[in-house]
């Protein structure tokens, strides 16, 4: 690691043996995937805090090369474990190691990417079926039973949709079609 490990106990007497644990899962972290340049651990104290009922909070951020980071901020769930120092410490890097294992795989490009479903305009609607024009200019065929939720009776020419193109017996048809919410986002 390029600079010393901070460890910050916050509400609380600094902790040897938390701090040994701290230590023996950073240099597990650093043997497995190494190149982290910097790690900041913040412990803090339970105190009496209603939201977190006396459990631990553990936030750790690790720099990565590249400008990339991990940042994981356990503040536990309704968990009495939480209330072990120890645990706290191990659930929070098990996370990081989580994170970390991902930030790796995409550095090294061995993360899969999915191209983006189709986006279309519905330009005429019939009793049953419909035609929607893609992006290019395509216009392909759609039957009511392949809108997703029942929500044909909602479409109007000019929605925008999402879709799954497939061959059919007479050319090019959506086999899925599913409505857009606002600025593109799904419902």
């Amino acid at each position: 690691m390029q600079t010393p490990v901070e460890i910050d106990f916050q509400g609380m007497e600094p902790d040897a043996v938390a701090r040994a644990a701290i230590d023996d899962h950073i240099a597990e972290l650093e043997n497995r995937f190494g190149r982290i340049t910097t790690c900041r651990v913040v412990l803090k104290n339970p105190g009496r805090h209603h939201r977190t009922g006396g459990l631990y909070e553990v936030s750790i951020r690790l720099a990565l090369p590249n400008g990339k980071e991990v940042n994981v901020s356990r503040t536990p769930p309704a968990d009495e474990r939480h209330s072990d120092i120890s645990f706290a410490i191990n659930d929070a890097f098990k996370h990081a190691r989580r994170q970390l294992q991902d930030q790796v795989r995409e550095l090294q490009g061995q993360i899969k990417t999915h191209d983006a479903q189709p986006v279309g305009t519905i330009t005429q609607l019939h009793d049953d079926f419909g035609f929607l024009q893609t992006e290019d200019g395509r216009e392909i065929y759609f039957h009511r039973n392949s809108v997703l939720e029942d929500k044909f009776p909602r479409l109007t020419p000019g929605t925008r949709v999402i879709f799954v193109e497939e061959m059919g017996e007479k050319g090019a048809q959506a086999s899925t079609v599913k409505l857009l919410g606002k600025h593109r986002l799904r419902p």
